[in-house]
């Protein structure tokens, strides 16, 4: 027979697992997940903002800033490794996503939402996984440059005919870094270096940033420049004269700049962290991103831009190794690029 204690213990027991019965399968109270992101505010903001509503997860964004995109929060990722802030970083490009492994700031994740994805812009250990890109491009001003007279290659920014007409953003951030890191795998180390001491030769100016270059060939300040798709189609939208082109199609071809996410090794909300991922790897996501403003290239096959957008099949895309570009650029943004801005920029 029982004893009062024993039947008190009993009781006891029988009252703490119904409290965690009933608990089982619901969420966290306050569930929430912390986002890094260096994909312009503008567009990647109102995706989280509908994961929140639809999932009850609320989402702390943590935007980059336009002149130096990725990298600040990079650098921040790379600080905090030990005691990790974020959950996700949802990186503009997958070079940063390949340096963050590198450094073991990621941990691997296999989202049930990449089915379709095309395997060859992701992590193949699974670090990071990519989708809806742009790319970038050449854009003119119509009322410097004559029909006719377009630039078709990279390398026009070099050309005798738009001398002191050509610019170019900071290549130490954002996808002009990753870019001239591309020119070096496939140009080599000699034909690269070359074309970046051209291009001061013939009168180039470097600018702060992409959305810079937009700008200023927009006002007509340059005829000429390299930016990404999203920034030219903003400048279409708003009736600039200016004119697109994917360069190189016939020789080395045009870069493409996948968005890449990953889970953070640590990461203090990790399911609420995957749950995100998957809901940006839906489907949906680019068909969204491919209809805003930022006119992204959707990957997933069936998934089509809409009219006055851009698709894959546009393009010749330039063959490169996001992994090996993450490496190249590492060694690029202490040594050669450094050096270059530092003695050229005005």
């Amino acid at each position: 027979m029982r004893g009062p204690r024993t039947a008190c213990a009993g009781a006891f027991l029988l009252t703490a697992f119904l409290l965690v019965s009933t608990g089982c399968g619901q969420r966290e109270p306050a569930a929430e997940v912390v986002v890094y992101s260096s994909v312009d505010d503008v567009y990647a903001r109102p995706i989280a903002e509908r994961f929140e509503k639809e999932t009850g997860i609320a989402v702390r964004f943590v935007p980059d800033t336009e002149e130096t995109k990725s990298t600040g929060l990079v650098n921040r990722l790379i600080a905090e490794k030990e005691r990790p802030q974020a959950d996700v970083f949802w990186s503009g490009d997958p070079v940063r996503a390949a340096l963050l492994k590198s450094k073991g700031v990621t941990a691997p994740y296999r989202s049930p939402s990449a089915e379709g994805l095309p395997g060859q812009y992701s992590d193949p250990e699974g670090h990071w996984t990519g989708f809806s890109a742009r790319a970038r491009v050449l854009i003119y001003n119509k009322d410097l440059v004559a029909a006719g007279r377009e630039p078709t290659s990279i390398m026009d920014l070099v050309d005798e005919r738009f001398r002191g007409q050509a610019c170019l953003a900071n290549p130490l951030f954002g996808t002009t870094s990753m870019h001239a890191a591309a020119l070096f795998q496939v140009l080599g180390e000699e034909r690269a270096k070359e074309f970046f001491e051209k291009f001061i030769a013939n009168g180039g100016t470097i600018v702060s940033s992409k959305g810079e270059v937009r700008r200023r060939v927009a006002a007509g300040d340059f005829a000429i420049g390299v930016t990404d798709t999203d920034d030219a189609h903003a400048a279409l939208e708003e009736g600039k004269p200016i004119g697109v082109v994917f360069p190189d199609a016939g020789g080395m071809g045009t870069l493409l700049v996948p968005n890449a996410v990953m889970l953070i090794r640590g990461a203090p909300h990790s399911e609420a962290g995957k749950e995100f991922i998957d809901y940006l790897l839906r489907p949906e996501t680019e068909l969204a991103l491919a209809e805003s403003v930022a006119a992204q290239i959707p990957l997933r096959p069936g998934v089509k831009a809409p009219e006055g957008g851009y698709s894959l099949e546009q393009i010749t895309p330039m063959k490169v190794d996001y992994v090996l570009l993450a490496q190249k650029l590492e060694e690029l943004s202490r040594g050669f690029l450094k050096e270059w801005v530092d003695a050229n920029l005005r």
